[in-house]
C-alpha cells in the first residue's frame, strides 16, 4: 500500500482500494474494508477528542525521523514501512518534540531497581530539554512517562491501538496527563483495539522517533530487545542499563551488552555522549557538483532548486513528477546534509560541504 500510495497518490490509491482497481497482492488484504468510509467519523471524534490527524503534507510531520523507515527495504521486511499518517492527542508540534529525543523502553514486570533507575535517567533527560519517547506500558514505561512528567518535561507515548483508547486501562490517567502536555500518538486510526502484532510494529516507530533507545531491565524473551533491532537497523545506538548479575529482570539487558547488541550505560550522562550526533546515511563530502554524490531523487530535488531563488515544495511536486511524501522527506536529508535550507520563502540551495551530521543529536 505504501509503494501504490508512493507511485499514484494517497487520493488515486484511496479510489483503487474502493473500486478494487488494485494489484492482486492488495485484493485480499483491503477486502474487508473496501466499502467502509470511516474517515469524517475519525477526524469528527478527534475533533472532539481534542486530537489531530498529522500526514506527511502536514508541517510537523517529521520527515527526516522517517527517512530511517524510507531507507530500509520493504521486501525484506515489510514491517518496516513508513506510517501513512499518525493519530495524536496533545499540544505539542511532534516535529519539535522529536528534535532531540530518547526513547525508554524495558520489563512491564520491573523491580524497584529498574523503576528507580528509569526515573533518574528520564527525569535528568527531561530536565536537560530532552524528549522522553516510550510506549505507556506498566512498568519501566510508565516510569519513564511519570519521571518526565514530575520534573515538567516533555514525553511522548507511543501506543499500538487508537490514541482515544487508553491501554492499558490502568493507565487512563497517566495518557490523559500526557495529552494534556506532551503527546499520545498511534499509526492506527481512533476506535482500533490493542492487538498483539501492533505492538511489534509500535516499536518502529518508538525507535524511529528517537536518537536512540535506552532498556532498563528486560527479561530474556523481552519485546523491548525488538525495539533494539529497529534501533540498530535504523543505524542509531541501542543502550542498555546493566542490573545485578542475580536479577533475572536484568538478563535480556545483559545478554544485549555481551552480544554487542547495545552499550552500557548508567546515566543520562553517558546516555546523551551516545545519543549524539546522529550519523546518517547521507552524503559526507560535497564534491563541486553535488549532484554526483546524490540518490537519484536527492539529485532530482536539488537540481530543481534554483542557484538564485527558492522554491516551495508543491512547485518542486509539479516539476519533479515526485509525491509530495517524497519531496518532503528528500528536502530534509538534504537539509540534514549541509546542502538545503528553507526560510518563509520556500526551500533553497546553500553553499560549502555539508557533513552527514546532525549536531546535538537531532
Amino acid at each position: 500500500m505504501s509503494s501504490l500510495i508512493e507511485s499514484v497518490g494517497v487520493v488515486e490509491a484511496a479510489r483503487a482500494v474502493r473500486t478494487c482497481a488494485l494489484p492482486e497482492v492488495l485484493r485480499g488484504p483491503t477486502e474487508a474494508r473496501r466499502g467502509v468510509e470511516q474517515a469524517e467519523a475519525d477526524l469528527a471524534l478527534m475533533d472532539r477528542l481534542g486530537g489531530r490527524v498529522i500526514t506527511p503534507d502536514d508541517a510537523e510531520w517529521p520527515a527526516w525521523r522517517m527517512l530511517g523507515l524510507r531507507q530500509l527495504d520493504p521486501e525484506q521486511d515489510e514491517a518496516a514501512a513508513v506510517p501513512l499518517v499518525l493519530w495524536a492527542r496533545g499540544p505539542r508540534s511532534l516535529l519539535e518534540c522529536t528534535e532531540r529525543a530518547v526513547a525508554v523502553v524495558g520489563a512491564r514486570c520491573s523491580t524497584g531497581y529498574g523503576n528507580h533507575a528509569t526515573g533518574e535517567i528520564a527525569g535528568e533527560l527531561a530536565v536537560r530539554g530532552w524528549t522522553v519517547v516510550s510506549g505507556a506500558a506498566f512498568g519501566i514505561d510508565g516510569m519513564a512517562h511519570r519521571a518526565a512528567l514530575a520534573v515538567g518535561g516533555c514525553t511522548i507515548a507511543v501506543l499500538g491501538c487508537g490514541v482515544d483508547r487508553p491501554y492499558p486501562v490502568q493507565h487512563d490517567q497517566l495518557l490523559a496527563e500526557i495529552a494534556a502536555t506532551g503527546l499520545v500518538v498511534s499509526e492506527y486510526p481512533p476506535g482500533t483495539g490493542a492487538r498483539k502484532h501492533h505492538f511489534l510494529a509500535r516499536n518502529r516507530l518508538i525507535a524511529a522517533l528517537a536518537d536512540t533507545v535506552v532498556v532498563v531491565e528486560a527479561g530474556a524473551r523481552s519485546g523491548a530487545r525488538n525495539t533494539v533491532k529497529w534501533t540498530r537497523r535504523l543505524g542509531r545506538p541501542a543502550l542498555a542499563v546493566p542490573g545485578p548479575i542475580t536479577s533475572a529482570a536484568s538478563v535480556g539487558c545483559h545478554r544485549m551488552i555481551r552480544e554487542g547488541e547495545a552499550f552500557l550505560v548508567a546515566s543520562a550522562a553517558d546516555i546523551l555522549d551516545e545519543a549524539g550526533p546522529l550519523r546518517l546515511s547521507l552524503p559526507g563530502k560535497v564534491p563541486s557538483a553535488p549532484e554526483d554524490n546524490l540518490s537519484d531523487e536527492e539529485a532530482l530535488i536539488y537540481a530543481a532548486l534554483p542557484a538564485v531563488g527558492s522554491r516551495v515544495p508543491r512547485s518542486l511536486v509539479a516539476e519533479t513528477g515526485l509525491s509530495m511524501p517524497a519531496v518532503r522527506a528528500t528536502l530534509s536529508g538534504l537539509e540534514i546534509a549541509g546542502l538545503v535550507a528553507c526560510d518563509d520563502s520556500g526551500w533553497y540551495r546553500i553553499g560549502g560541504a555539508g557533513t552527514c551530521f546532525a549536531g546535538g543529536g537531532g
